[in-house]
């Protein structure tokens, strides 16, 4: 009786052991790179396992009869050549499906797998000792028999899953140094559990195979491992070369986009371009084997990414300081180094989101002041009224518009208008609540929401503040403080249930605020819908009166203040409507301007006044005002010299009237205008003097032959201290000037003398008669036969 591990020095050719050792070793080294060559090798990946189940299950069975054969017992032995062939089939069967289990990729599979190429040497080794034939008995150990197949599975179980986990060289050696563990250890403890019994009667198989024929098929079997490990290697090189080549031309590819560009294989970053790990903070090599998860904020941004493959996906970015980047994802899959993958590409979307932002602030923003737009108030004013309707709430809306701006715009230009318009959003923002809102419709008109019970008391007290507010921060700047506010307050839902009618009440409250004065603030009242009506009115008809031939002029007296004689008329416009009757200067003309009808007007006033003026007897001038429209108009001059040729009227008898605020808007053009007039010989006059802005320096820069001293200057002269040293300045400024004064608004003799007294050359005013049509016998004047034929009205205005 003989044990086979006992006589392991005595009975065994260790050369032939330390050679099943080597090709135990070179076997599973083969195995575990044709496994991973198969891996990666995409539509061939069968073929590469059918080569790797070969050599790895041709390596195990030639490591145990190369063993076997070291093995020289003292008694005769052979082996079944069936049952050696079929351990050689087991072993390539049983590897191979081990092998293409653990590249499923599921997770587990690399266990199971392992577990599967552990069977295969285990059915191998005893398929193998089942074809040992001796003269004897062999006697097995069943718990060294369970030991050697527990070793060989753990051990095979390790080794495809270390080789499978990572590709580096470290685990490449480790994975094989494990199978090899696995193989050896599995064939000693195997060998360990037999006995031999010898028994001298038994015979060999005459169809035995001796072991010299065994060595002959090990050895060929020994040469296919070799060749295969051969193959294997330079295989394993050449795809290292080519992998290689093409991750460096990927690279250089993904160096040159601007996007951000990432390779990932299952959950876990295979590469990354410049951009992308500029994109996280990292260096790109750097980003190379962590997981997807670690940049991508969202649990479920992969998932998200998957359902939309090769659709754009905005999500956020984790960079490596903590910040969220804005970027748009795209996912496609990709074959790279011959195998599927996923290439991610991000881009930064921080500006087209800002962008985006922007455009979205601008959109419901005013972009001077900050403010809400009036569509955003709109939206805004049309659910807290719906709020206010339904739950009995009171709010209130408050409109601005600010006193005398088209002033500061003239005087100032537009740039000091726009700062005045940030600088009083600033101010009432700064009053507010948090209830309330304030926005700019347009212009310089604002509007407020008081939201949240707000009643007529609460709406009152914010007006009062902030024209106290506007009021003290225009004390320290010129433009300022000509600049006040009117505020016009409706409630909701005492005066309106809808948003259309609430903002129209407020803009009838700050209307009738206007009238009264300005820079103060209106509740609306019903009554006050019928002046508000009634403007519209006057807006419609206007539009037609010159055609309907509604208009008319009358005639104020110019005399000498020393003696009363006659020197010439202002031509003053009146209208005269069919239903209204007559229809005030001071209401109609600031609606024209408005309105733009200003023009054709004017110029109607100019060629009726020029017309009449001819047909006088006495060479009398007649004065005409003159628009700031008409004023600014390059052709104005044209105008009226076509007036004049037409009418017959000399231009020595022609005197217009300018005030200063009309020269101010674009003072370069005003000025050619006027010296363009003087041209011709027409007079102008300086209208309302002392009541625009600078008087002295307009004076020295336009050429004008007269100074019209307002008529509020004018009114109780003769006993108010400060009105009369205004006049005696005046007068006297005019007379260094050598420019002839006329004083307005003359009403009684007391006003006279004192004129007369100060040296006032010219007066005009109710004294001396009321504006009125012609009449000769009254006025000395006898009209002549009209030069020329009526003509049609044509563009321009003059009115007073």
């Amino acid at each position: 009786m003989l044990t086979v591990i006992g006589c392991f020095t005595d009975q065994h050719d260790l050369r032939l052991v330390g050679l099943a050792a080597a090709i135990c070793a070179i076997a599973a080294l083969t195995a575990i790179r044709l496994l991973r060559h198969a891996g990666s090798a995409g539509r061939t990946r069968l073929t590469w396992l059918v080569v790797a189940a070969i050599s790895s299950g041709t390596g195990i069975f030639a490591t145990h009869f190369i063993a076997m054969l070291a093995f020289q017992p003292s008694i005769p032995s052979a082996y079944d050549h069936g049952l050696t062939l079929l351990s050689l089939v087991i072993a390539i069967c049983l590897t191979g499906l081990g092998l293409r289990v653990a590249l499923l990729g599921t997770q587990g599979a690399s266990w199971l797998g392992g577990l599967v190429v552990g069977l295969g040497i285990t059915a191998m080794h005893y398929t193998g000792m089942a074809a040992l034939e001796v003269t004897g008995h062999l006697r097995w150990n069943p718990a060294v028999v369970a030991a050697s197949i527990v070793v060989g599975e753990l051990f095979s179980a390790v080794a495809l899953s270390t080789a499978i986990r990572s590709r580096s060289l470290t685990s490449l050696l480790a994975s094989a140094a494990i199978l090899t563990l696995a193989i050896g250890a599995h064939h000693t403890i195997g060998m360990a559990a037999v006995t031999i019994t010898e028994n001298p009667l038994a015979t060999l198989s005459p169809h035995a195979m001796s072991p010299t024929w065994l060595a002959g098929a090990v050895a060929l079997a020994s040469l296919a491992i070799f060749v295969l490990t051969a193959t294997a290697h330079a295989l394993s090189l050449r795809e290292q070369r080519r992998v290689h080549g093409e991750t460096e031309r990927m690279r250089g590819l993904a160096n040159a986009a601007v996007e951000g560009l990432i390779v990932v294989d299952g959950h876990r970053v295979v590469t990354a371009n410049v951009s992308f790990g500029r994109l996280v903070g990292l260096a790109d090599a750097a980003v190379a084997g962590l997981p997807v998860s670690t940049f991508l904020t969202e649990a479920n941004a992969w998932q998200r990414l998957a359902c939309a493959m090769g659709q754009p996906v905005e999500l956020g970015l984790r960079h490596a300081a903590g910040e969220i980047i804005a970027v748009e994802a795209i996912l496609r899959r990709i074959d790279f180094a011959g195998k599927s993958h996923q290439a991610l590409a991000v881009r930064d979307i921080r500006e087209r989101k800002q962008a985006e932002r922007n455009i979205q602030y601008l959109a419901h923003h005013d972009a001077l002041t900050g403010l809400l737009n009036r569509t955003a108030f709109n939206a805004v004013l049309d659910r807290a009224v719906a709020s206010a309707v339904e739950t009995g709430a009171s709010i209130a809306v408050l409109c601005l518009d600010l006193d005398r701006f088209k002033a500061v715009n003239e005087l100032f230009g537009h740039a000091a208008g726009d700062a005045m318009l940030a600088r009083v959003a600033r101010c009432v923002t700064g009053l507010l609540g948090p209830d309330q809102c304030m926005a700019r419709l347009g212009g310089d008109e604002f509007a407020i929401l008081m939201d949240g019970q707000a009643g007529p008391d609460a709406a009152e007290d914010l007006a009062k503040t902030i024209i106290a507010a506007l009021a003290a921060q225009a004390s320290d700047r010129t433009a300022d403080a000509m600049v006040g506010v009117s505020i016009g307050i409706a409630l909701c839902p005492q005066d309106a249930m809808e948003r259309q009618d609430l903002m129209v009440h407020a803009d009838t409250a700050l209307y009738r605020a206007k009238a009264d004065g300005r820079g103060t603030y209106g509740v609306f009242e019903p009554e006050m819908g019928i002046a508000v009506r009634e403007r519209h009115g006057v807006e419609r008809d206007l539009e037609c009166a010159l055609a309907r031939d509604e208009f008319h002029l009358v005639y104020q007296k110019q005399v000498a203040a020393d003696g009363g004689a006659l020197l010439g008329f202002e031509a003053l416009l009146r209208w005269t409507h069919p239903e209204r009757g007559r229809v005030p200067p001071d209401l109609f003309i600031p609606v024209a301007e408005e309105r733009g009808t200003i023009s054709a007007i004017g110029m109607w006033v100019l060629r009726t006044a020029c017309r009449e003026a001819a047909g006088w007897e006495a060479p009398l001038r007649v004065a005409v005002n003159v628009s700031a429209v008409q004023v600014h108009d390059p052709a104005f001059a044209a105008q009226v010299l076509a007036v004049l040729l037409e009418t017959g009227l000399p231009a020595a008898r022609l005197e217009l009237e300018i005030t200063e605020t009309a020269l101010i808007r674009n003072f370069d053009r005003a000025v050619a205008t006027l010296r363009q007039l003087k041209t011709l010989g027409v007079g102008i006059a300086m209208d309302d003097f002392g009541t625009g802005y600078s008087s002295l320096a307009n004076l020295r820069a336009f050429p004008f032959d007269r100074i019209k001293i307002d008529q509020s200057f004018v009114r109780n002269v003769d006993t108010n201290a400060q009105t009369a040293a205004i006049v005696r300045a005046v007068l006297g400024l005019g007379s260094g000037l050598g420019l002839p004064v006329v004083a307005e608004g003359v009403e009684t003799a007391e006003e006279l003398a004192f004129l007369k007294a100060a040296g006032c050359a010219e007066v005009q005013g109710y004294l001396f008669g009321r504006p009125a049509p012609l009449n000769p016998r009254e006025t000395g004047i006898v009209p002549k036969a009209d030069p020329r034929p009526d003509q049609a009205a044509g563009p321009g205005w003059a009115a007073a």
